[in-house]
């Protein structure tokens, strides 16, 4: 007879198959039991047939990687800890010394300073290229170029690029492409089928679930989707050895979340395009960046993307006029209560951020949109009529 602490960790009982519920089990594990040798020997930690270790995946990561595949229109997808890590393991799967990368200038940040850090310091070059002049990325486009990156909209600055001819040209010159489609969430465009032609979109998409799949702003998560067994077989190479994984509570949030994910996206996305319709005609504000909007940059390729009237997340950002200085641009933010100061986007709260572009854009392609200061709103689940009355407060403030 097994003692009582054997027995709590030995006991024979096992639950009857055949529960089901709404959501789905979350199971939690670093180590994994194999039945026999011959079942340890057998399986591959490459396939999902069957488990061999927590890292490699579990009944609750391999649910969410399927269905953030089919979100995406993709077959195969990595889950890593953030969405910069899901930026750095596709660059550090493809790229090799002498290599170089080609990355937007209104890119994320974190990607360009990737590019000026780790990739530069072991050898690989990088260019930064004009996102709305597709000359410009041809121009680039060298022997050496084993990378582009492609991001839609425009990081802070909301440029919506040209991209068909983005990656219809990297197509052409046998060039990988990856494409940043947070903005998107798998729902304003299909980032492999852009405007519903397939093949016309990027070799990779990434996705920072961190943003609306999370949809609570208190998860971190990244995800690489592709649809080429090879490609997924590299950057899964690279996953393993890099030792990304996720936790099973963090997945399990997720999932819990996606079935709202549609929802919360076109809610936020109309709220966003109120109040920033509202704030256009206001006198302090310069100019209106939002894709959906005339005259913002790249409205038409977000119509050839997205549709006339396509869908675009709930974010948006403003320049105000020169005559106000940074520190009455400062002092508007900080009156505002319901917008809270903080970085990220696509969860319950309404954020918002003031940027230095002349900080963040060259010049040379900047254009314009280096004059002045700008601010980034990111619209949650607040009334629509509060958060205006919060703006109006906020702008008087301004004097």
């Amino acid at each position: 007879m097994s003692a009582p602490i054997t027995d709590l960790i030995h006991h024979p009982y096992s639950p009857p198959a055949g529960f089901a519920a709404p959501q789905p089990g979350v199971f939690k594990a670093s180590t994994v039991i194999f039945p026999n040798v011959a079942a340890m020997r057998a399986r591959d930690w490459k396939q999902k047939a069957g488990y061999t270790y927590g890292l490699h995946g579990t009944p609750t990561t391999f649910l969410l990687e399927e269905r953030i595949a089919a979100l995406e229109g993709g077959r195969h997808c990595l889950l890593v800890p953030s969405g910069l890590a899901a930026i750095a393991n596709v660059s550090l799967s493809l790229l090799r010394a002498g290599d170089e990368v080609l990355i937007p200038d209104n890119a994320y940040g974190p990607n360009k300073a990737l590019a000026e850090g780790e990739l530069q310091q072991w050898g690989i070059t990088h260019q930064f290229f004009d996102p709305m002049d597709p000359a410009d990325l041809q121009s680039r486009l060298g022997p050496r170029t084993k990378l582009v990156w492609l991001e839609a909209p425009g990081s802070v600055t909301m440029e919506f690029p040209p991209l068909v001819q983005q990656a219809a040209i990297c197509r052409e010159r046998g060039v990988t492409t990856a494409l940043d489609s947070t903005w998107s969430a798998g729902l304003a465009y299909n980032g492999f089928d852009l405007g519903g032609v397939v093949g016309s979109g990027a070799d990779i998409v990434v996705h920072a679930l961190t943003k609306y799949p999370s949809g609570g702003g208190d998860v971190l998560m990244g995800a690489v989707v592709t649809r080429d067994d090879a490609l997924h077989l590299k950057l899964k190479l690279a996953h393993m050895r890099l030792g990304f994984g996720v936790g099973a509570n963090d997945a399990e949030a997720i999932l819990r979340s996606l079935p709202s994910l549609a929802l919360r996206y076109h809610a936020q996305g109309q709220a966003a395009r109120s109040l920033a319709a509202w704030l256009g005609r206001r006198r302090e504000v310069a100019r209106v960046l939002h894709p959906a909007f005339e005259g913002s940059p790249g409205h038409e390729h977000w119509q050839a993307v997205c549709g006339a009237a396509g869908a675009a997340a709930g974010l948006f950002s403003i320049t105000f006029h020169e005559r106000y200085s940074p520190r009455q641009v400062d002092a508007f933010c900080d009156a505002l209560e319901l917008f809270k100061l903080g970085y990220s986007w696509g969860g319950p709260v309404s954020l918002v951020v003031p940027y230095d572009l002349a900080t963040m854009r060259s010049a040379r392609f900047g254009g314009n949109l280096c004059r002045g200061m700008l601010v980034r709103f990111s619209l949650g689940l607040e009334s629509v009529a509060d958060l205006q009355l919060d703006l109006e407060r906020a702008l008087a403030a301004l004097g």
